[in-house]
Formats: C-alpha cells, sequence, structure tokens
C-alpha cells in the first residue's frame, strides 16, 4: 500500500486536527488521488446493510422514544417526565435520522425497511422518507455540492452572525412548521394546484437552501410520495383533533419533545460542514475537508450525530457505505494515512470547538 505524504503544518490547539485553510484550498481544483485511493482499497470488504443491525437499532430506538414520550404525558412526577422528556428526544432522534440512510441504500438491500421506517417513524414524525429522498443526492453529487444548486448548503460561515441563531431557531419551529404542512396544505392542495405545486416546489423537502424549488416527482417515486403524503396528511389532522378529545397538555408535551429532537438535528446540520464555500464546484476532497468528522474517544458525537453521522466527512467519500460500517473504515483509514494526513484535516474535537469556529467566521465575514 502507498504510505500518502502528511503535509506538514502548525495544528491550532484549538483545532487540533483542521488542516489550515490555505492547504485546504489546495485541493479545491486538484485531488488527493492517495486518499481517494486508499478509501477504495481498504474498504472493499466492507458495505453490506445487515438488516438485523438496521431492524434491532430502529426499533429499539423507535419503542424507547415513544415510551418516553407516553411517559412524560402519563406521570404526574415532574423530574419524572423530564427525564422521560429528554430519553424520548434523543431516542427519537435516532430513529429519525434513518432518513439518511435511506437516501444511501439500495432499494433491494433492506426489504421492508423504507415501508416500516415510514410507518413507524416517518409520518407519525410528519418526516416521510420522500421528504429527503431525491434531495440529499444532489448534495453528493460532484458538481453540485455547495453550489447554489445544493439543497443543503448555505455559506454560514460567510455570513452574518445574526444568521446562526435564526438558522437555529428555524429548527425547533420545523414540527409546528410541518402539521401547519400536512394538515392544512394537503388538504388544500388537493383541492387547489396552485397550493399544491407551491407546497411541493418550496415545503417538500428537508433542505436549507431557501433558493432550492423541487422538481415534480415522476413515476414509481411519485407513488411512494402520494401514499405517504396522504398517510402524513391523516396523521396531522388527528393530531390536531386529539386536542379536542385529550386536552392540550399531550399535544404540547409531544410537540415539545420533538421540537427538540429538531433543535438538537439543526445543530448536528449547523456543524456538519465548514460552510466555507462560496459557491463554486469542489473536488471530492475539498468536499471532505469542507465536511466533519468527530470520532472518538469522545463518546458525546455519537448522541448528538447518531447513525454513523459522526464521520460525515468519511460519508461524503463512501456516501453508500453503511452507518455500521464508517467505524472500521475510519480506524483503517486512520491508521494507513496517519497523523498530519488530508484525511486526519477533516476530524474535529467536538460540536463547541466547531460552533465558535464557524461563529469567530462569521463575525469577520465582510
Amino acid at each position: 500500500m502507498t504510505m500518502h505524504k502528511p503535509i506538514a503544518h502548525p495544528a491550532p490547539v484549538s483545532e487540533p486536527a483542521a488542516l489550515p485553510r490555505a492547504v485546504r484550498a489546495d485541493f479545491q481544483s486538484v485531488d488527493d488521488k492517495d486518499m481517494l485511493r486508499a478509501a477504495r482499497d481498504l474498504t472493499k470488504d466492507l458495505g453490506e446493510a445487515k438488516g438485523a443491525i438496521y431492524w434491532a437499532d430502529m426499533l429499539g430506538s423507535t419503542a424507547i422514544g415513544y415510551g418516553g414520550i407516553a411517559t412524560a404525558i402519563l406521570t404526574d412526577n415532574l423530574a419524572l417526565a423530564l427525564a422521560a422528556a429528554v430519553v424520548a428526544s434523543l431516542a427519537l432522534y435516532r430513529s429519525l435520522m434513518f432518513i439518511h440512510e435511506l437516501t444511501h441504500i439500495h432499494r433491494d438491500a433492506l426489504p421492508g425497511f423504507r415501508t416500516g421506517w415510514n410507518l413507524l417513524v416517518g409520518i407519525p414524525l410528519l418526516t416521510p422518507s420522500f421528504m429527503y429522498e431525491g434531495v440529499h443526492v444532489i448534495h453528493h453529487k460532484r458538481t453540485q455540492y455547495g453550489t447554489i444548486e445544493d439543497p443543503e448548503y448555505l455559506p454560514l460561515a460567510l455570513m452574518k452572525p445574526w444568521s446562526l441563531p435564526l438558522f437555529v431557531i428555524a429548527g425547533l419551529l420545523a414540527p409546528a412548521a410541518l402539521i401547519v404542512r400536512f394538515a392544512v396544505l394537503v388538504p388544500l392542495g388537493a383541492l387547489f394546484p396552485a397550493v399544491r405545486r407551491y407546497t411541493w416546489e418550496r415545503f417538500s423537502a428537508l433542505s436549507i437552501n431557501p433558493d432550492f424549488r423541487r422538481k415534480t416527482p415522476e413515476g414509481s417515486f411519485a407513488k411512494r410520495v402520494l401514499w405517504q403524503e396522504v398517510g402524513a396528511s391523516l396523521w396531522a389532522i388527528a393530531v390536531i383533533a386529539s386536542i379536542f378529545a385529550l386536552g392540550w397538555r399531550p399535544f404540547l408535551i409531544a410537540l415539545a419533545i420533538v421540537s427538540i429532537t429538531a433543535l438538537l438535528n439543526q445543530l448536528r446540520t449547523l456543524v456538519a460542514h465548514l460552510w466555507e464555500n462560496e459557491g463554486e464546484p469542489m473536488t471530492v476532497t475539498a468536499q471532505f475537508l469542507d465536511s466533519v468528522n468527530v470520532p472518538p474517544p469522545g463518546i458525546a458525537a455519537e448522541i448528538w450525530a447518531p447513525v454513523g453521522l459522526r464521520y460525515h466527512a468519511l460519508h461524503h467519500l463512501m456516501p453508500s457505505m453503511p452507518y455500521h460500517d464508517l467505524p472500521e473504515a475510519h480506524r483503517r483509514l486512520a491508521r494507513e494515512l496517519g497523523t498530519g494526513s488530508t484525511y486526519e484535516g477533516a476530524n474535529h474535537p467536538g460540536m463547541l470547538v466547531l460552533v465558535w469556529r464557524i461563529a469567530r467566521s462569521t463575525m469577520m465575514a465582510r
């Protein structure tokens, strides 16, 4: 195996693994072929999605999440209710993150998993898989990542400081907005084609780019959209109707729990990339270095970036790698490429350091 030649550079104390921006800029037009070759050669025996792991993880997380919601609603003990709410938020967050896996695994790899996830998680949380399928793949396209065409990219590090709290608050309000989308806009869209068209273009994708407009679904995907959207609409209407039957308390507790889940996801999204691209196409290596790994030994990242998302930069090198194989793939690449390598340049110590890095960059933006 050809060893990758380390890049000599001083490492800041607060960001021990990150390559300086000037070094990362060198890869804007030229790939690190040694790293790409190593990623291919060292992981040939990995990549098979294991159904037992997927089902057990998703079902267990979902059961804990719904059990936590029920406990928080039914108990009169405030401490127990708060503890149950925290557990529910974290468990449902993990369940929800399987939507990311659904966009990358082969459609025949896990029979029934997509349908099961939608019935148990996607529709009840008003985030069916169609809101990510066909959207997230654009984010991984070689010529579209980080450009105006990327639905999941904003140059947050180059924007004004007020954009960061606004970005986080938007995530907190997402569950309430989804209730309106499915309970109000979908029925209206069935009556008025203009509303249907507007809803689909503007409010049917888990995107952060306000300029993104979604194209009309076609073929078999359009059929999946139909049943998922009808199911989510009926569920949203039932949730609103439950207020009249059960009162406000269950609704508000469940909404608060799901809102915390959405907030966690928004915070994770905030630190999933460095957000330093100004709209130009990037090489695979540049995309990798603009993305973030938060590898062990810390365990906190496994909570706020579950289902393999703590290896987000590695995921951009190997998008189809199942989440349960990413830790082993990371170990092999880190061992082979070594300290000071391009690969290590995407490793970061944790969320707080990343948030501070982006916040500091916004304060320096013109």
